[in-house]
Formats: C-alpha cells, structure tokens, sequence
C-alpha cells in the first residue's frame, strides 16, 4: 500500500525470508564463520554451538551455511528435534537418504546402519554435517543421543560434525551437570546478540536501497526509536518499520518520526495506544477504506480501543503497572481462582513455607528452574518470580511463541515475551491438587489403576503393558523411561512430579490459554 507514496518497488521488510535482502552485520559475519569452522576440518569432531534470542537471524544464518557448504559435504538438517532417541536417528538416517525400515526402533540397528553410512562417505572423502535447529527443545535423552554420535569415529577422523543452533535456553540446558560430556565436547561456541544502534541504521538502509527507495523515508530520531523499540532484533525491526511505513503512508508523511515509530511499535506490542495513537489508527482506516472503495487490495490490521492518555512519555502497559507491588500472597490468591477446589491458604500452606508437600496439605507446589518451552511442555498456570532481589510474582495464564497472558484480580494482561524476558529469570513455582503419595514397586490400588490409565495415554513412550492396579517390574520400566525422556528423577516411582507429566493435574484443573486478539 506505501511502496508508490515511498518510490519503493517492493516491501522492503517483509518477514518472509528473501536472500537479497540479507545484511551481515559484523557480529553475524563472526557467526557465520564459526558455522564454516564447524563443517570444515577445524571441528574435529566436536559440536559447534550458536545461539541467539528469537528474531536475531539464526535461521538467515543457517540459510547462508548451506549454500556455502562445499560439495563434498552431506548434510542432515533436523528442523523439529522435539524427538524422541529412535526418532530422531530414523529423520536423521531419512535426511541422508539411508534406506531404513520405518517402523524400526532398536538404537542400536539405526545407529549401526548410520555408522556404515558414515563409513561409506568417508572412504570416499566426503564429510557428513548435522545440523540441528530449535536445539533448546531437545530432551535430555535426545541430546545424549546426539553425543554417542559423536563416538563414530575411525583411527584418526571422527566421521560426523554437529551443529546445534538455537535460543539462550540452550546455554542453559547444556549446563546441566548431567549433560557435562556433551558440553565439553563443544569445540566452538558463538552467542549471536541483537544489533546495535549503528547496525540498526545500516540495516534499515540496506533493505530500504534493495527495495528501491530513493532515500530513507525514516528520520534520525525515527532510526534511534525503531533500535530502541525493536532492542536491534531483526524480525522486531522488520515488523515495527512495516508498521510505521503503513502509518506514515496513512498520514501522508515524508518523514518518519519517533513518535510514529513508538506508536507503531506499541501496536505490534498489544499495548494501549497514546491519543496521537489514537489519531493515527483513525488515518489507517480512512486509507483502508479508501483503498477497499477503489478496487485496492483489502489489508487485515488489528483495531483495537483506543485509551487516550494525556503524555506519550508518562503511557505504561497494564501489565507492568499491575507488577508494581505483586507480592506473593496476591499471586496465590490470583492463582486459586484459577483452580477449582483450591484455595488461597492451601497453595500458600504448598509454597509459603519452602517444602513442597507440607504433611496434610491439599496441593503440591514445585518450584522450578525453566524456559517458556518448559512451561509449555507442562501446560498448567504457572506463577513467575520477576525480578531480582525484593520479587514480585505474576500468574501465567496463558501463553504463544510471542505473548503472554498474566492473570490478576480476575482480569487478563497481555504481556509480549520480549519485554516481559527482562524480568523473568526462569524462576517459577507450578501447583496443583496432589496428596502427595509415591508409588513404588509392589503397590497396588486405585492410585496405581489411574497412574496406567494416564500412561496408557503418551506417545513416548508407549505404555503397552495391561491396566490393572499392580505396580510390576515392567510398569517401574516405562516409569523410568518416562522420567528420562522428561528430565526429571528417574528413581522407577510415580510421585508428584511425574504426575505432573503424565497429565493428571489436567483431570480436573486448567490448562494454559492461548492468545486472543485484545486484552
């Protein structure tokens, strides 16, 4: 819609991936040449680690990797490594075309099938690289997996080189003690951090000349404002300067000012706008209006009430005004009303006192250490500690790859994961209704009855044995196994925590909601 008012001949920052728009920042340059030192002979086998915050330009960069990797290279990349052991050898034998029975699950004949293969290719001097994005998501099994492949070595060469991509989360996962042999064998590590300001500016000019533009429609202090709204991440700069071209467009503006670009970026954000905010979304519905009237391309945009607030400077989102003064005795009252037949003192009595099953108490309170991924992966309203030093606490209600909801006197907040990230340190405590009892071999009851059932309901892995109230030597196996392709205690007992994955607090609570236009 602003590509003529702009002299543009095309969108210059449209999100989807386009290879002549790319820009390599020194920063992503150094990155860059980590991953070639990774497929090249200076790996050695070990594992090249880059990560980076979402939107910095992982993907871009991986992109970049594969059109330079010599030819005598082959390589498996593995976008969705949320697999389980068998499954994730079998799409990496699939990536190189190793012809597999696909119903085999036995690791030790897919792995000797890839070991032939890597013979295969080494004897014809040809290297194999695997590359596995979105590493962060990656159970523990699965990434002790990866690391036995690294033990496919002859004499003198190891015979696959790794690549393991993905978001700060995996820093953190990889320093667990009980993945220390796979960290040590990390040979390179390189952290791809946002742009600078300098770096913004460069890169909005650059895409704005691939585009076409004669000059850049953006001021000084519009430049500054997109870095700073954006924190020099890419995808968020993109997204914020489409925004701010489609307002200035609206406007009929030559330049693009600051306090467009805040609006804007307040927009992409969910958050209220200011009342010149308000002003400009009335312009962006003429300018619709005026298109669809003329036969112009009809374009989806958000509208949502304008709150009007007497100073941009003084404008705050909700969600931050609400976490003030959160203690936490608000927050578990906030976080029973979420769950029937809890109560304020019972998750108080669950979580005030540090132990996480009080004698007699109506609900377990687990406090954990995670990412959003995790919070995910359990899928139950969780209360975030923020800050450090005097916390305050928020309940998570819901949540997507880029939004949060925090539950607060019966009203919803939607924070965006990027602001909110400032705060939350991992730090998170999850309840629910649970007495407390551990199940172990040789007992028996209605408790070891529901425990099968719920079993008999996962995927990985697969609970083929019967539903009686019997807890048999092959029962605690399964238990095992569940528990390591979760990463938690594998001690062969059902207590609290591996109710927690096998899904039973969900019988009767909430599960996680998901984001919905408006607040």
């Amino acid at each position: 819609m602003y590509e003529s008012f702009y002299r543009l001949e095309e969108r210059p920052f449209s999100i989807t991936p386009n290879p002549r728009f790319v820009y390599l920042s020194q920063r992503h340059q150094d990155a860059l040449a980590h991953l070639l030192y990774g497929v090249g002979q200076g790996g050695s086998g070990g594992f090249v680690q880059l990560t980076g915050e979402v939107g910095t330009g992982k993907t871009t960069l991986c992109r970049l990797l594969l059109e330079q990797i010599p030819a005598h290279n082959r390589v498996a990349l593995i976008l969705n490594p949320m697999l389980s052991p068998p499954e994730l050898l079998r799409a990496i034998c699939a990536e190189l075309e190793i012809e597999i029975d696909p119903r085999q699950t036995n690791l030790q004949v897919l792995q000797d099938q890839l070991n032939r293969y890597l013979m295969a290719r080494h004897a014809e001097n040809e290297r194999v690289v695997l590359i596995i994005d979105e590493a962060q998501n990656m159970s523990r099994e699965a990434l002790e997996q990866v690391r036995l492949l690294t033990n496919l070595e002859t004499a003198t060469d190891k015979l696959l080189q790794i690549i393991l991509i993905g978001q700060p989360e995996l820093r953190l996962l990889l320093a667990r003690p009980e993945l220390r042999q796979l960290a040590q064998r990390i040979t390179a590590r390189y952290h791809l951090n946002p742009l600078d300001r300098d770096e913004t500016e460069g890169y909005v000019r650059h895409r704005l000349a691939v585009a076409g533009a004669p000059r850049c429609p953006f001021s000084n202090d519009g430049l500054k404002a997109l870095h700073h709204c954006a924190d020099g991440i890419p995808r968020l700069i993109n997204i914020i300067a489409d925004r701010a071209l489609m307002a200035g467009y609206a406007r009929e503006q030559d330049k693009i000012d600051a306090r467009t670009v805040r609006a804007a970026a307040r927009e992409v954000a969910g958050d209220e706008w200011d009342e010149g905010g308000g002003r400009l979304r009335a312009a962006l519905a003429i300018a619709v209006v005026g298109l669809v009237l003329a036969g112009g391309t009809a374009l989806g945009l958000t509208m949502k009430q304008t709150v009007s607030e007497p100073h941009e400077a003084a404008a705050r989102p909700a969600w931050q005004s609400l976490l003030e003064d959160a203690p936490a005795a608000e927050a578990w009252s906030d976080l029973a009303a979420l769950w029937p037949g809890l109560s304020t003192g019972d998750i108080a009595s669950a979580c005030g006192n540090g132990s996480e099953q009080p004698d007699g108490n109506a609900a377990v309170c687990l406090q954990r250490q995670g990412s959003w991924a995790y919070i995910e992966r359990i899928d139950l309203p969780v209360v975030l500690r923020l800050g450090q030093g005097e916390a305050t606490y928020a309940v998570l209600s819901g949540l997507d790859d880029d939004t949060a909801i925090l539950s607060h006197r019966g009203h919803l907040y939607r924070a965006p994961l990027r602001q909110l990230d400032r705060l939350w340190l991992g730090r998170f405590h999850v309840v629910w209704p649970d007495d407390g009892e551990i199940l172990r071999l040789g007992d028996r009851g209605e408790s070891v009855s529901l425990a099968k059932s719920m079993a008999s309901r996962v995927s990985d892995p697969p609970w083929t044995g019967s539903g009686d109230d019997r807890y048999d030597e092959h029962f605690r196996d399964w238990v095992v196994a569940f528990q390591r392709h979760h990463g938690i205690s594998d001690d062969g007992m059902v207590g609290p925590e591996t109710r927690l994955f096998l899904g039973v607090p969900h019988l009767t609570g909430p599960h996680l909601i998901r984001p919905i236009d408006g607040d």
